[in-house]
């Protein structure tokens, strides 16, 4: 079972995904194909559903062009 917390980093990290892709001007479609991600799952991780693997993470951050540490450095309420 998933803990609220759990839940409340996935929902801030889902958000700090969408601003990174969007202030690259990039659709969900967009970063999915550099990624090689399913669209699917990117739309997962942006609403909090989803809960990337390091893999991913690492993918996802390739794709945007920043480092991971980048990509995982965002405000959370934990």
């Amino acid at each position: 079972m998933i803990n609220i917390k759990n839940i409340e980093l996935n929902t801030a990290f889902g958000e700090h995904l969408r601003q990174l892709r969007t202030a690259r001007k990039l659709s969900q479609e967009e970063l999915a194909n550099y990624a090689n991600v399913p669209i699917s799952q990117i739309g997962r991780i942006e609403r909090g559903e989803g809960n990337p693997t390091l893999s991913t993470l690492f993918s996802l951050s390739q794709a945007l062009n920043i480092g991971l540490k980048d990509l995982i450095d965002f405000k959370h309420p934990i």
